[in-house]
């Protein structure tokens, strides 16, 4: 589990680098009592910190395009998933797909807010299921977005009114079948952890 926070914690590092990097410096001189920007113990600004690790990343990540043993092994990675895409390609793949990523962004969303208010009550507070709860939120929402533009680009399920609606009911049905689940799940671990304490 720590692996997972702190996989976390890079994931959610990366995702602030580029905004972190994109702001631009006030064109108007600083007021004398704006405090001085933050500094390193060498000396170096946070901004050129960024600007240090970013031309690192890119000069890793050119050396690593360039390399036919990466290219091989990235190409192993990629071609069972190929061979897959092409083995599921029914026609109701979309519509399923669809659901399974409403299922998961509503039971994630349910537990992250509701299912922690209740554990709440019970005065138990877990951060590790926090986390888990936020990560799966993410990555169904990154899944529901990414199947929609597959759908739209590759088959009809985009331009039917009655798919994409019976896929929604299904997923918000189960969505919350699983949202109940993972409550009565927490509950009883926290039930547990309040008998040994």
């Amino acid at each position: 589990m720590a692996r997972m926070v702190t996989l976390f914690s890079i994931v959610l590092c990366l995702g602030l680098a580029p905004t972190l990097y994109s702001q631009e410096t006030p064109t108007e001189p600083a007021e004398e009592s704006s405090p001085p920007p933050a500094t390193s113990p060498s000396g170096d600004t946070i901004q050129d910190m960024l600007k240090t690790g970013e031309a690192e990343v890119a000069k890793i990540a050119k050396e690593v395009d360039a390399d036919p043993r990466a290219q091989e092994i990235s190409a192993g990675i990629l071609k069972p998933i190929y061979q897959l895409a092409e083995q599921i390609a029914f026609p109701a793949f979309y519509w399923l797909a669809f659901a399974l990523m409403v299922t998961g962004v509503t039971s994630y969303a349910l537990q992250l807010v509701l299912a922690k208010l209740v554990v709440l009550t019970r005065m138990h507070f877990n951060l590790t299921e926090i986390l888990s709860d936020a990560l799966g939120l993410a990555i169904s929402l990154i899944g529901l977005v990414l199947t929609t533009q597959a759908a739209a680009e590759n088959s009809t399920f985009a331009q039917s009114a009655w798919s994409v609606l019976s896929s929604t009911a299904l997923g918000l049905v189960l969505g919350f079948l699983f949202y109940l689940w993972g409550q009565r799940l927490e509950l009883r671990a926290a039930a547990a952890k309040r008998v040994q304490g």
